[in-house]
């Protein structure tokens, strides 16, 4: 069953909020749903959040309804890990509810509820499909932060089924940095081919590829030089020879503020491959 939490018209279509009961992570699990006036199929473009945020955090301060009900596209908008009594959690922000981190754990606490990549890509699209006139032939991924981590690690590792990826922000190399080595050994344990699994750069190095990725870079974000180093991914993608539109934009830090002045450029990338 699916219930429907809010709904209200948005640029000539709807934003709303829903919740299921997810097989998949054992919880209940929220997602946001933006559908375009037009009649369907539409094509689905995947909106993924970051640290401590929630399904509503793009759908509210992003400002992409407005362009992607100009050119007809679905916005899913998932909740950032299962929450709720009983879900493990973590006194830190940058683990537990609020950061799945987009895969699936393994190590205990965390492998009871914690399975964001399988409730994503196996579950969430039919659940979707109840509620939106879809085309899941045509789909593409993008991410901010945590969530650009997602979109790129889905993407490479999901070629055939996101036509196109992009970020804002993204944490690039998981395995080196401290937000992912926090991350990464609390829900894999010590196994570095786990790890490799869920770093993009990593998946790059192992052959993984996409034809393009759009990136923009704050150059004033707080954690760039500790947490995001986006010169990883461009060194990775220059050896593979994958197209990488990386944007370094002076003034611009972590936040809303960044994505809301860019999220036109990604929409219409997206929306040009989903044709």
């Amino acid at each position: 069953m699916i219930e429907t939490l809010a709904s209200s018209g948005c640029h000539g279509g709807r934003q709303s909020f829903h919740a299921h009961r997810s097989a998949v992570t054992g919880t209940m699990m929220r997602f946001g749903l933006f559908v375009p006036p037009q009649p369907g199929p539409r094509p689905v473009l995947w909106c993924l959040a970051g640290l401590t945020c929630n399904e509503e955090t793009f759908a509210m301060k992003a400002g992409a309804q407005r362009l992607a009900a100009d050119l007809g596209l679905v916005l899913v908008m998932p909740d950032t890990s299962p929450r709720g009594e009983g879900v493990a959690d973590d006194a830190g922000y940058d683990l537990g509810q609020g950061a799945g981190f987009w895969l699936d754990a393994t190590e205990a606490p965390w492998a009871a509820h914690y399975r964001t990549a399988s409730w994503l890509l196996g579950e969430l699209p039919g659940v979707v499909a109840q509620l939106a006139p879809v085309d899941l032939e045509r789909q593409s991924i993008m991410g901010h932060s945590m969530g650009g981590h997602g979109a790129l690690t889905l993407a490479l590792k999901h070629r055939r089924r996101f036509r196109s990826v992009s970020a804002f922000a993204p944490i690039v190399a998981p395995g080196a940095v401290p937000w992912g080595q926090k991350a990464l050994g609390a829900y894999l344990g010590d196994d570095a081919e786990a790890w490799a699994a869920h770093d993009a750069c990593a998946l790059i190095a192992d052959g993984r590829r996409v034809d393009e990725i759009l990136v923009d870079q704050g150059m004033a974000d707080q954690f760039l030089e500790e947490q995001l180093q986006p010169e990883r991914l461009e060194a990775a993608c220059a050896r593979a020879g994958i197209t990488l539109r990386l944007r370094r934009r002076p003034g611009y830090d972590h936040g809303y503020w960044f994505i809301q002045s860019f999220i036109d450029d990604h929409i219409q990338f997206h929306a040009e491959r989903l044709a």
